[in-house]
C-alpha cells in the first residue's frame, strides 16, 4: 500500500545567496531540489509515510542530481523515468530579506512533457490511500491536463482520497479565463482542495474565506480549507463542520516559498493518520511556517519528532 502518490516536475533551483539582488546582479547561487509535488513528497517522505512521485526527467546532471535525491529522501521512484531527448526543469530563485522574491524558470519542453495519459492506466489506486495534485502540472501542457484529468478518473473509480491545491502559477496559462475554468474543474472532483485567500478570489470572483469555501462545496468538492497566511485556515466540510484554525508566529520570514506545499504536507500527513480535521490544519499551518526559515523549498520541512515538538511549543496555551 502507497500512502500519498502524486505527479508533477521536478526542478533543480539555484537560489541566489545575495540579499535583496535581482538575479540579473546576483553572481552566487547554492543549489536545491524543488517542484511544489515534489516538496510535498518530501515531507509525507520525513514524516515516515511510503511516497510514490510520478515525472520524467533528462538524462543529464540535473535529472540525475533528482535521481539522487529521490532516493536519499525515500520516494518511490517506480513512476519515474528518464528522456533521452528532452533536458530536465529548472529555475533561478532571487533571495529577499522582505516580501516574496522572483523567479525565473526554465522549464519549457522539458523532459516532463513527453508524459502521456497512459501512465494512470498502470496504477493500481486499490493500493493507493492519497492521491495530491496541484494546478502546475495541468498548466505545463494540454497533455499533463489530460494526465491529471485521468488520474482523479481513476482515483475516484477506486475511492482513493483525491487533493487539490490550485497553486496558480498565471504565467503558465494562456488567459486567466482558461486558469480558472480548468483549475476549478479540477477542484469541483477533489475530496479536499486547498486554495490560498487570493488564489480562491482570483478561482471565485468571491472574496470571503466562508464565501469561497461553500462555492467549492455547492460545486462538488467534499472539504474546503482555505488558507489565510500567517493568520490560520479556516475550513468547512461537506457535514457542514466549520472553523478557523490559527497560524503559527515565527520571528523572521526568510522565504515563503516552500510555505503552501508544506501547509498541504500537514494536512495530508493528518488524512492519513487518521486525525480530526482540524488538527490535521494545525500540522498544515506548523509545516507551512517552519517552511519559511530557510532558503530551500522543503529543506524545513520536519520529521514527526520535530513536528510535535514545534506545535506544542507554540501552540497558545
Amino acid at each position: 500500500m502507497v500512502d500519498l502518490l502524486t505527479v508533477g516536475e521536478p526542478l533543480v533551483v539555484f537560489a541566489s545567496t545575495e540579499d535583496n539582488q535581482n538575479l540579473v546582479k546576483a553572481a552566487n547561487f547554492q543549489k536545491h531540489l524543488a517542484g511544489a509535488e515534489l516538496n510535498v513528497a518530501v515531507g509525507i517522505s520525513k514524516l515516515g509515510f511510503s511516497t510514490e512521485y510520478i515525472s520524467r526527467v533528462g538524462n543529464d546532471p540535473f535529472g540525475i542530481f533528482i535521481k539522487e535525491r529521490l532516493i536519499q529522501a525515500k520516494i518511490g521512484t517506480t513512476y519515474l523515468s528518464t528522456s533521452q531527448r528532452a533536458w530536465t526543469g529548472f529555475e533561478l530563485k532571487e533571495k529577499v530579506t522582505q516580501g516574496d522574491p522572483d523567479t525565473f524558470y526554465f522549464r519549457k519542453n522539458s523532459a516532463v512533457t513527453e508524459l502521456t495519459r497512459k501512465i494512470a492506466t498502470i496504477i493500481n489506486f486499490q493500493n493507493v490511500r492519497v492521491l495530491h495534485l496541484t494546478g502546475i502540472f495541468a498548466a505545463l501542457s494540454e497533455q499533463t491536463l489530460a494526465i491529471s484529468e485521468a488520474l482523479i478518473k481513476q482515483a475516484k473509480k477506486d475511492n482513493t482520497t483525491v487533493v487539490f491545491d490550485p497553486n496558480l502559477r498565471p504565467a503558465l496559462w494562456p488567459s486567466t479565463a482558461k486558469m480558472v475554468a480548468v483549475l476549478n474543474r479540477l477542484a469541483f472532483q477533489a475530496d479536499i482542495v486547498l486554495p490560498g485567500i487570493n488564489e480562491g478570489r482570483i478561482l471565485t470572483g468571491l472574496d470571503t474565506p466562508e464565501q469561497i469555501a461553500d462555492f467549492y462545496l455547492q460545486h462538488g468538492s467534499k472539504n474546503a480549507v482555505i488558507k489565510v497566511g500567517a493568520r490560520g485556515s479556516y475550513f468547512k466540510t461537506d457535514q457542514a463542520k466549520t472553523g478557523f484554525v490559527p497560524g503559527f508566529k515565527v520571528k523572521r520570514v526568510i522565504d515563503t516559498v516552500g510555505a503552501g506545499d508544506g501547509f498541504a504536507t500537514g494536512v495530508i500527513s493528518g488524512l492519513l493518520d487518521e486525525i480530526p480535521l482540524p488538527e490535521a490544519i494545525t500540522r498544515g499551518n506548523a509545516i507551512g511556517a517552519l517552511a519559511t526559515q530557510t532558503t530551500g523549498d522543503n529543506d524545513n520541512y520536519p520529521d514527526r519528532l520535530a513536528l510535535k515538538k514545534f506545535i506544542a511549543e507554540n501552540s497558545k496555551k
